[in-house]
């Protein structure tokens, strides 16, 4: 249908040519891209779907109000309110000071509800929380131009910090040319998915650790990871990271690595031209690796261990058609807005 036809186009047009005859060497074959069960879900996939610390699961702010941030203060406020709140926005926000990360509480969505829904300038940060869904979001621009190593004391300007929390889901996002990472997740945060995003033109992408202990647990499937250099993902001391139907594209010092003692499950990804997409860093590190497709690699592509089996129902698409799937439905839409009934434009 019509629908098909332009989610075509958009996948035809960022990634190239869907004929296999006419496709630039080493690059996937596009499937025809139909939307999968599930792209626009109201509820995670994964880790962040299970019960645990006295949640049964990750709701965010449901059964709330619904409340429109159209100011930086505003956000502020609601997103740090004592009770359970879906948080709208509309319009593009400037963090302020330059660098900044906006606190959010426990029990919160933070949804952006028009084309124009941005944080510019800053990030999102989230301690010792839970029940935190974040959605259809674009963030942006905290990087200090010169210093692409984010050694600068004032460029620890991630997209998203989670710390100790849990009950995580972010989801349908765009995060791009922040400071440092792009999302950090430390110390131990737990029940976490990641779905559907698109990170980008960063020099570090997605780390996981900072802690000594084995706690975390993961899921990270259908997103669109381009033009980063490393951690992509950096899994260090995780008990459990499930890796799925991922892009990762022009990645410059190593794709995914496992870290000391931690379980890492990769499967049905596409990594195109990246630089040692699968490293088992350390004795203790394990890292499973099952129907990916490499393009245009070099370097190490290990799978080491026996890791762990998802302990959730789930469905993977074949590698073959990841590129065209996450291109097409990767980061936000204005469509998932309103499928989730909050109120698109």
């Amino acid at each position: 249908g019509g629908a098909a036809a332009v989610a075509l186009g958009v996948a035809a047009a960022l990634v190239g040519p869907l004929d296999p005859a006419t496709a630039s060497p080493g690059a996937p074959i596009v499937a025809p891209v139909v939307a999968p069960p599930g792209v626009w879900a109201d509820a995670p996939v994964g880790f962040a779907a299970l019960p645990g610390y006295e949640l049964a699961t990750t709701t965010g702010g449901g059964g709330g109000r619904v409340v429109t941030a159209g100011t930086l203060d505003e956000l502020r406020g609601y997103a740090t309110a004592a009770e359970p709140l879906v948080i709208r926005i509309r319009d593009s926000i400037t963090v302020t000071p330059f660098g900044d990360m906006i606190t959010v509480g426990s029990d919160k969505t933070i949804i952006g509800v028009g084309p124009a829904a941005e944080l510019v300038g800053g990030g999102l940060r989230l301690v010792a929380v839970h029940n935190v869904i974040i959605r259809n979001l674009t963030i942006r621009d905290s990087y200090l131009p010169g210093d692409w190593d984010g050694k600068d004391p004032t460029n620890d300007n991630d997209g998203l910090r989670i710390d100790t929390s849990h009950h995580v889901w972010i989801d349908h996002n765009r995060i791009e040319r922040v400071g440092d990472g792009i999302i950090d997740l430390r110390k131990d945060s737990d029940l976490v998915t990641i779905s559907w995003n698109v990170f980008g033109d960063a020099n570090k992408a997605l780390g996981i650790g900072w802690t000594s202990n084995v706690v975390t647990r993961v899921t990270a499937h259908h997103n669109w990871i381009r033009n980063t250099f490393q951690r992509n993902w950096s899994v260090d001391n995780t008990a459990a990271a499930h890796l799925y139907d991922n892009l990762l594209q022009d990645v410059g010092l190593y794709g995914t690595m496992s870290r000391n003692a931690a379980k890492v499950l990769v499967e049905h990804s596409v990594f195109q031209r990246v630089n040692d997409p699968l490293v088992a860093k350390d004795p203790a590190s394990e890292l499973v690796s099952r129907g990916n497709l490499f393009a245009g690699t070099s370097g190490r592509t290990d799978s080491v261990g026996t890791a762990f089996e998802p302990p959730y129902p789930y469905r993977a698409d074949p590698a073959e058609e990841v590129t065209g799937l996450v291109t097409a439905f990767g980061g936000p839409r204005r469509a998932l807005a309103g499928a989730i009934g909050v109120g698109g434009e």
